[in-house]
């Protein structure tokens, strides 16, 4: 069984000792969290929020790293909207999605019941968040509110995922 949490300390030591390379890493992250047939194994709420706490411990600058998450996010998400706008219902059967049916199925109703909103408030609910851009595509979500959705919520969930870790350290007074 794989070790999450060996991962979120091997993660956030190589931030601190290569904090330079700290963009890329929330990058890759926030990518990999937003990309459907990848999300599913990305730990990525727990790696950004320990990510988040580094920022105030080592001072490492806010701007850049919730840009990154930013754009990590937005580009995860227009390739699952893309995967399922070329390939449609062939989609649903590519693994892992083929073993999690009801993932999709869910998806499904959340964006038949919310449509354009479904895309920006799914992006704060776990597996959902990047099967619902993959439900965007198949079902022929027009591109620009796909995308306006898609860029708001991105901003905010970077946000809301780096800034709770450095918040609590400052409050703490660190």
């Amino acid at each position: 069984m794989f070790d999450f949490s060996s991962l979120l300390t091997a993660t956030t030591d190589f931030v601190r000792a290569n904090q330079e390379w700290a963009p890329f890493i929330v990058f890759a992250v926030a990518f990999g969290e937003s990309i459907a047939l990848v999300s599913l194994f990305v730990p990525a709420t727990a790696l950004l929020l320990g990510i988040g706490a580094l920022i105030e411990a080592s001072g490492i600058p806010m701007l850049p790293m919730w840009a990154a998450a930013t754009i990590g996010a937005i580009l995860g998400d227009w390739v699952s909207y893309w995967i399922g706008w070329r390939y449609k219902d062939q989609a649903r059967g590519f693994w892992p999605l083929s073993r999690h049916p009801e993932l999709v199925e869910r998806a499904e109703a959340f964006f038949h019941r919310f449509g354009f909103w479904s895309v920006a408030i799914g992006r704060f609910f776990g597996p959902l968040r990047a099967i619902i851009p993959l439900v965007a595509g198949i079902m022929a979500m027009r591109q620009i509110p796909f995308q306006i959705a898609n860029i708001g919520s991105a901003a905010l969930w970077a946000f809301a995922m780096l800034a709770p870790g450095a918040a609590a350290l400052k409050l703490m007074g660190h």
